[in-house]
């Protein structure tokens, strides 16, 4: 391949995005910041942002990094919200577009990003936070997922707790999740439950299935999922992340802890 998976990613989060949408992005969230910004610079240049990151709205933009990351939301925004007025009024009132990332994922869409393990008080992992999740989701339409390491840890058949609605009969207003996005491939949710709709360049049904602790529903006109532009990689690899923040998202460890550290000095120098 003469593409990375993190650019694939980003790549089909651009494609999900509409020419004068607002869309929302939450905290450490690269590929999705990227993958953005991707879309403003090819089909959507009339795209605004929201961010957790300052809570601004934005129209201009800038590439990624790490130290100064909150010089686009604080130096460029429109306006500023504050984030509890953010997650209260602004996102539940305006259906705006955000990508989350789940910590577990049942096949109706429903997610956890509070602990993993049914003891509160003592999880096994205590996770981020919903960080105004159970505030948007119940209200939106427009919820979109992505999952940059598919595995039975994240893809379960029962949540440990319930931060992020998804379709439920409990629901009264907007939808589950529209969309997923992985580093094995493309789903959506016909009928309320996620159903594989592209494997990834390489990818092979079986590792899907394996990774998954359901069982996975398969589109009629599975495909396999397309490739990045040679504009698109330019455009990613230069303009808008040439620093490769996007790649902290599919790594953990000591490679990811490299990867900080290389990000980091690329900064100081420049």
């Amino acid at each position: 391949m003469n593409f990375s998976l993190d650019e694939l990613i980003c790549a089909c989060i651009a494609r999900q995005i509409d020419d004068g949408e607002v869309v929302a992005q939450g905290i450490a969230t690269p590929l999705v910041a990227a993958g953005y910004l991707l879309a403003k610079c090819t089909h959507a240049p009339d795209l605004m942002f929201t961010s957790a990151i300052g809570q601004g709205l934005c129209r201009d933009w800038a590439p990624l990094g790490l130290a100064g990351v909150e010089g686009l939301w604080l130096e460029r925004a429109i306006t500023v919200f504050g984030f509890g007025r953010v997650v209260t009024e602004v996102l539940p009132r305006y259906h705006l577009k955000e990508f989350f990332r789940p910590g577990q994922l049942d096949a109706a869409g429903n997610f956890n990003n509070i602990a993993i393990g049914n003891n509160y008080q003592r999880p096994r992992l205590r996770l981020p936070g919903s960080g105004g999740i159970a505030d948007v989701t119940p209200v939106t339409s427009l919820a979109h997922l992505y999952v940059p390491r598919h595995s039975r840890a994240v893809f379960v058949e029962e949540l440990d707790f319930l931060s992020g609605l998804g379709h439920s009969p409990e629901r009264t207003r907007g939808s589950g999740p529209r969309y997923l996005i992985t580093d094995l491939g493309q789903f959506d949710f016909a009928h309320g439950q996620l159903r594989l709709t592209s494997l990834h360049p390489g990818v092979e049904l079986e590792k899907v299935r394996t990774k998954t602790g359901f069982e996975v529903q398969l589109a009629p006109s599975l495909t396999e999922t397309e490739p990045p532009t040679p504009a698109e990689l330019r455009l990613l690899r230069t303009e808008i992340d040439p620093l490769g923040v996007r790649r902290l998202e599919l790594l953990s460890g000591r490679a990811r802890k490299a990867l900080l550290r290389e990000i980091l000095a690329q900064e100081r120098v420049h």
